[in-house]
């Protein structure tokens, strides 16, 4: 991921992940699940949820896990982890019913997740040099698609990151989502995007967000909000497209949560700041996924889309030169 290419990840069948196996059919080839929790070994690329009645189950993959839409649609999970792990996957399924998976990669190891943090904070102490770095890193990933009209969006009505009242909450979230519309940026480019979002109102409605993490079935509004997530899992994003013939596919709903059981936020870091999270870096690094931004990696830790978003660090505010290329390939 060190070029400048669009590097929109490939569907993956599981027999090149050294799975592959059919599940199992009833006499007339019907296709019958076991109850409770699906894995993608279980619910393979090439199968049918419409033969399997896999509509409306879970499917997890590497303590990630997504609701299986009707066919047409797609629905991605991506999690901004604590470590800077690797920690998400998309579940496609086809006009006809067919599945497939993209991003079907086994999370880091611990080790490797503590040395890529490790690596991660030692570049982000020095703020003039990650400045530089973020203009220089032309890496992006692109997650496949993209919000072609106004991305409306609603503020949920409980307890908000950093205890923030509505208005402050609102404005703030604003901001973020601003940055990633407006491509702002402190490399010298200028906006060519042509995303778009608004605000709408609060809702009663909840983030399609389950307390691991996990998307759930969609409800058709897209709600910010906080609540309980996973334990090393700071934020997470939901986000269902559906195909479009000859580009990425067009975004129909996207929810946020913020995991204010286990991290703190504020939107006022100061140098006093210790093990609390940048409520607007947070939010912007969200806002890209939303938008069709993917994560970029370990050696890439100078761009908003980076897998973390560092404790009391505002340098996620702004873009680097790879978020923007990212977001004018899609724009």
């Amino acid at each position: 991921m060190g070029k400048a290419v669009v590097a929109v990840a490939a569907v993956v069948s599981l027999a090149a992940l050294g799975g592959g196996a059919a599940p199992p059919r009833a006499e007339g080839g019907a296709c019958t699940l076991a109850p409770g929790a699906l894995t993608v070994d279980d619910l393979p690329a090439g199968s049918s949820v419409l033969d399997c009645e896999a509509v409306g189950r879970l499917v997890t993959h590497a303590g990630a896990g997504v609701t299986v839409p009707g066919p047409g649609m797609k629905v991605s999970v991506d999690a901004l982890t604590e470590d800077g792990s690797l920690h998400g996957f998309t579940l496609a399924v086809a006009a006809d019913g067919t599945v497939s998976y993209d991003d079907l990669t086994e999370a880091d190891t611990d080790a490797d997740a503590a040395s890529a943090h490790a690596h991660a904070r030692a570049s982000v102490a020095a703020a003039p040099d990650r400045a530089r770095a973020a203009c220089a890193d032309d890496a992006y990933a692109t997650a496949g698609h993209k919000e072609y009209d106004t991305y409306e969006w609603f503020l949920g009505d409980g307890t908000l990151p950093g205890n923030l009242a509505p208005d402050d909450a609102r404005r703030a979230l604003e901001d973020a989502i601003g940055t990633i519309t407006a491509s702002r940026n402190d490399c010298g480019f200028g906006d060519t995007v042509t995303a778009k979002a608004r605000f709408l109102s609060r809702t009663g409605n909840e983030a399609d967000i389950d307390r691991d993490a996990r998307c759930t079935a969609r409800d058709g509004v897209s709600v910010w909000d906080a609540g309980d997530l996973s334990r090393g899992v700071v934020a997470t994003t939901c986000s269902w497209s559906r195909a479009v013939s000859g580009g990425p596919d067009s975004l129909r709903e996207a929810d946020v949560r913020f995991n204010t059981r286990d991290y703190t936020f504020t939107d006022h870091p100061g140098e006093a700041c210790s093990n609390t999270y940048d409520l607007r870096s947070v939010a912007t690094h969200e806002a890209g996924h939303v938008f069709g931004l993917a994560h970029v990696g370990e050696s890439h830790e100078s761009q908003t889309m980076y897998t973390n978003s560092f404790a009391c660090s505002t340098a996620a505010r702004t873009l680097g030169r790879g978020d923007v290329l990212g977001l004018r390939a899609l724009y």
